[in-house]
């Protein structure tokens, strides 16, 4: 069992995303130390996360704060959050692991997807399983939620056609309301100086293309050239 925002694009021979339990929250939040808005915090203020993404969206809409990079777990974080050597304001985390760890009192803010778009298949499980292993998929595919299914697998065929990870400033959000998707995608410079997005509506059931389509809309508005600099940085 994996989070699904960490999988890889591809997956190695004779593996495969089985089930896709319902999905948590996908929002980022924002956990300040003195309960201060990300609107609200001054000028200069030190946010932690080690996300691209997060940092590449948080720096688009304020970049007059500051980055700090934050590599640990979440409990970690939390504790540095207050730790005076560390001299941070903020921290940004997944609402999703916030909330299974029953922590959702020390969330400040649920950041405006309009703000920061979450990372593909955010507050979503990946029950992976062996390709051939019919008897195992049948026991676990009673955990299968079929709406969730359809938008993680659009987000991840739009990943897929950037050839993005969880370690690039590429964001990708779907939702269903009777029958039909949209998902939202972006494509960003780290520095957040340049965001790419876009968004596209269609049947539920055809996720999957929509996602690569919206992918290609991407790149024809120059996301090539971002992720082509990103490499090149790499």
């Amino acid at each position: 069992v994996h989070s699904m925002k960490d999988m890889p694009a591809d997956l190695p021979p004779g593996l495969c995303i089985g089930p896709i339990p319902r999905r948590e929250n996908p929002a980022d939040v924002l956990i300040s130390k003195d309960n201060v808005s990300f609107a609200q915090l001054p000028a200069g203020s030190r946010i932690g996360t080690s996300s691209l993404r997060r940092a590449a969206q948080l720096l688009s809409a304020r970049p007059e704060i500051k980055i700090v990079p934050l590599r640990c777990n979440l409990d970690t974080r939390l504790r540095k959050l207050v730790d005076p050597a560390e001299r941070l304001d903020a921290i940004i985390l997944a609402a999703a692991g916030v909330h299974r760890l029953g922590l959702e009192h020390r969330i400040t803010e649920y950041i405006d997807p309009q703000i920061m778009l979450p990372a593909a298949g955010q507050g979503a499980l990946c029950i992976e399983i062996r390709t051939n292993d019919q008897p195992v998929a049948d026991i676990v595919d009673c955990l299968n939620h079929p709406l969730t299914r359809m938008a993680v697998t659009g987000e991840r065929a739009f990943l897929h056609r950037l050839e993005g990870s969880c370690q690039v400033p590429i964001a990708a959000h779907g939702s269903i309301k009777a029958n039909q998707i949209v998902i939202e995608g972006l494509v960003a410079e780290v520095d957040g100086q340049k965001v790419i997005r876009a968004h596209l509506d269609g049947p539920a059931k055809k996720a999957e293309s929509i996602g690569r389509e919206l992918a290609e809309t991407l790149l024809s508005k120059g996301a090539n050239i971002v992720l082509e600099k990103l490499a090149a940085n790499d």
